[in-house]
């Protein structure tokens, strides 16, 4: 995850972003948004807390034409209670709207509808019963959630999926107690828990539910168990080693690729010469002397050129050694 202090440079992929969003979890949000996509499924769109700007950019590219999609974040703005205040100071002190925006847009060409303030700006802002998918990120005491998951409930489709995150976290036990407060005793129906995620309908669970169990057991990165608990199925799914699925990079990245000179031509090696035949070797020229003595022995008598051919041969024979 990037920190804090990364977030000044602009972001080159999703993974640069700030923030809290698992591979498991992309993998699921992508596998849901998809599933409603390829079965018809038309709604807005809703992220409430949105950090840095990571899983709304992600939500963003699953943004249908016709479809609104809104997110809503505090920011720099004030608190509506002291307890949301000092919430916001110890965890959001590096939280402003221009980051968000800045990250958003490294991605995509516009901005969503962006509700600086509380929470309690949805309901009076979002359509009833105009979204397919909720994902609920804000704040983590118990008060503030339990409303939160009440909005989600009359905003969402019948079949629509609302996402509530820290649900199991040590620090969050306010999410924890309303989250299954809302399975318990406000008609939500659990889908599956992530690690750090509880998905959830109002509808019918059942049909994505099998979908989702397809698909899991033919991964080999996923561990899964299903448990039944208070009459409810409960699909727990976990990452083991698993990547999380392609998203596109920002503009930055292509922008910079773009402005990265071509490797300049290597020219090609020039032709090698044709060979250049060896020079013969000059023949050797007669000695003069040698030509000379045999012009004279064809001219002389050949009884002179016999005593000559004697002298020679007595010349060339070595000396006689003495008898001792």
């Amino acid at each position: 995850m990037a920190t804090i202090q990364e977030a000044t440079q602009p972001p080159h992929r999703l993974d640069d972003v700030p923030g809290w969003f698992p591979v498991l979890d992309q993998l699921l949000f992508e596998w849901l948004l998809n599933r409603q996509e390829a079965g018809g499924t038309h709604g807005d769109l809703l992220e409430v807390g949105v950090y840095m700007g990571k899983s709304a950019i992600f939500i963003g590219r699953h943004q249908q034409p016709g479809e609104k999609y809104t997110v809503c974040d505090l920011f720099e703005g004030d608190a509506p209670d002291d307890a949301n205040r000092a919430e916001s100071t110890k965890s959001y002190s590096a939280l402003t709207r221009r980051v968000f925006e800045d990250n958003y847009r490294s991605f995509h060409d516009e901005l969503p509808r962006v509700l600086q303030g509380p929470s309690s700006l949805v309901p009076d802002t979002v359509a009833a019963r105009s979204c397919r998918f909720v994902h609920i990120d804000a704040s983590h005491l118990y008060e503030h959630v339990h409303d939160d998951i009440g909005a989600a409930h009359d905003l969402l489709l019948p079949d629509g999926i609302v996402v509530l995150d820290d649900f199991r976290s040590e620090h969050t036990p306010g999410v924890s107690i309303a989250a299954w407060e809302a399975v318990l005793n406000r008609g939500l129906h659990p889908i599956c828990l992530s690690t750090q995620k509880l998905y959830g309908t109002w509808g019918d669970p059942e049909p994505v539910q099998e979908a989702l169990l397809a698909m899991a057991r033919e991964r080999s990165d996923c561990h899964l168990s299903v448990q039944e608990a208070a009459g409810h199925r409960i699909v727990r799914l976990k990452s083991k080693g698993m990547s999380g699925p392609a998203f596109p990079p920002s503009k930055h990245a292509v922008a910079a690729e773009a402005s990265v000179p071509a490797p300049a031509a290597v020219p090609a090696p020039a032709p090698e010469p044709d060979p250049v035949p060896a020079a013969r070797p000059a023949r050797p020229s007669p000695r003069r002397g040698s030509r000379v003595r045999r012009v004279a022995v064809d001219l002389l008598p050949p009884v002179v050129t016999r005593a000559i051919r004697k002298a020679r041969a007595a010349r060339s024979r070595p000396p006689a050694q003495p008898i001792p």
